[in-house]
């Protein structure tokens, strides 16, 4: 029997960039499905990911350059030069000749000779046209170029961006591949420095944390376990996790089948440790799927007490049953979603209620960067209507003197404070306990950004 040989980083990248729509938000679904063909899976990720953060700066560079249209580009091509061009911008320890070289192969395998000469020569183009693939950005022209992190970019020897002295918003909006009305909407809440620390961190690359499951664990114990299988990690003992520094699958790692931990940003941890779930308690959890939040719910009730899981798309639920067995918790009942609020039983018989609602993920754009291609202002407008009135609906399940936690994972105003406010102003037995807006964070310590809010009833 003949072995197929595997596949290249370049080669996987280029089908999942081909067959993914920002629509769907699938990107990690088929990379999930084509990874197992290549040994160079964390390539892969970086170049399927890097590239659909980058998408609008990358395409900009390539038609400045080039001088040739985006709509005149072949579409079998575009995503190869795509990758090219992310690889001479962002990947500076890649040699040049490299990334010209394996684009000219894939051009060559999928079209003939007069389209490998293209692609070759437009990142002939832009390799020419760069001064340094790493410079300084404090000592660099800011028109000349792409920001890379907070204080390295690609300098070219060419403008390619606006005077940021003159329009902030076109600048960060073209160097950062984010829409102008989402820029700007920051720009008009937050000072310049802030927002620019926040483009940044939209398009980082996200750390991977890992939170220890206490029913089988614990941080110190679970951090041995890493230790004696080699894999490169850090404790951050402050927020009970482990920060992963070896990229490989999550599902590959000792203690995964077994349970002993589950994968969550430190921001999207603060929800549940705001709410503060107590042993015995009866919670529902509105919005539960995939179920991070839900079992850790569960490990702080130290697995007592009941835990009513709920979804409005029941598709998503298989995984929330599927992470639910592996890590042991036995007080979760996945309920249906429309008898949740139906049920009679179930009014006035919780302790707390966890919303942490559907959004608009401005929050999180360095993991799912999908989203800065599919989000406007109508609607994050119409996610606003649908959190307020799953936060009205939550009221008739509460006990007296119950809480109900909503949080997201968007920055915007609007999905957060303004319907928090206006629930309020409508349901004057409840008070605002607690606020918190987090900040996505690019740094030594990364993570993203989101709102929690503690609301409680007064009677």
């Amino acid at each position: 029997m003949t072995l197929t040989p595997p596949k290249s980083a370049r080669q996987v990248a280029v089908m999942v960039l081909n067959k993914f729509s920002p629509r769907r938000r699938d990107a990690a679904q088929i990379l999930h499905e084509l990874l197992e063909q290549t040994e160079q899976s964390r390539s892969a990720t970086d170049l399927v990911f890097g590239v659909i953060r980058n998408r609008s700066c990358i395409d900009m560079v390539i038609t400045k350059v080039s001088g040739v249209p985006r709509r005149r580009m072949p579409a079998k091509l575009l995503n190869i030069l795509r990758i090219g061009t992310y690889e001479l911008l962002f990947c500076s320890e890649t040699p040049e000749y490299a990334v010209i070289n394996e684009s000219g192969n894939q051009a060559a395998a999928i079209a003939g000779k007069k389209q490998t000469a293209f692609v070759n020569a437009v990142l002939r183009n832009i390799e020419r046209s760069i001064a340094k693939r790493t410079a300084s950005l404090a000592d660099s022209d800011t028109q000349k170029t792409i920001p890379q992190s907070p204080d390295k970019g690609c300098e070219f020897k060419i403008e390619l961006l606006q005077d940021p002295s003159r329009d902030l918003e076109d600048y960060l909006s073209n160097a950062f591949s984010l829409s102008a009305w989402l820029v700007s909407d920051w720009l008009r809440r937050f000072d310049k420095e802030t927002t620019k620390k926040i483009c940044f961190a939209a398009n980082r690359r996200p750390s991977i944390f890992i939170r220890p499951n206490t029913l089988k664990t614990n941080l110190q114990d679970l951090a041995e376990e890493f230790r004696r299988e080699n894999i490169d990690f850090e404790t951050l003992p402050t927020e009970s996790v482990i920060r992963l520094k070896s990229h490989c699958p999550v599902s590959k790692l000792s203690g995964f089948n077994e349970g002993l931990f589950a994968v969550q940003d430190i921001s999207a941890a603060r929800a549940v440790k705001i709410l503060s779930p107590q042993p015995g308690w009866k919670v529902a959890d509105i919005c539960a799927a995939p179920g991070t939040k839900t079992t850790q719910m569960a490990e702080l009730m130290n697995n007592t007490g009941e835990i009513i899981a709920t979804d409005i798309n029941p598709g998503r639920l298989d995984k929330l049953q599927e992470n639910t067995q592996r890590l042991g918790v036995k007080i979760i009942k996945i309920a249906e979603y429309n008898q949740v609020f139906q049920n009679p039983s179930y009014k006035n018989s919780f302790d707390a209620v966890l919303l942490d609602v559907p959004c608009s993920n401005t929050g999180v754009l360095a993991r799912r960067c999908e989203v800065r291609w599919c989000i406007s202002k109508k609607s994050v407008s119409e996610l606003a209507k649908k959190q307020a009135k799953l936060l009205q609906a939550a009221v008739p399940l509460l006990k007296p003197r119950a809480r109900i936690c909503y949080s997201t994972c968007s920055i915007q105003s609007e999905e957060n404070e303004m319907v928090v406010r206006d629930f309020l102003s409508k349901n004057t037995d409840f008070k605002l306990e607690f606020e918190s807006l987090i900040l996505p964070c690019v740094g030594e310590i990364d993570h993203d950004g989101g709102y929690v809010a503690l609301l409680t009833r007064d009677i």
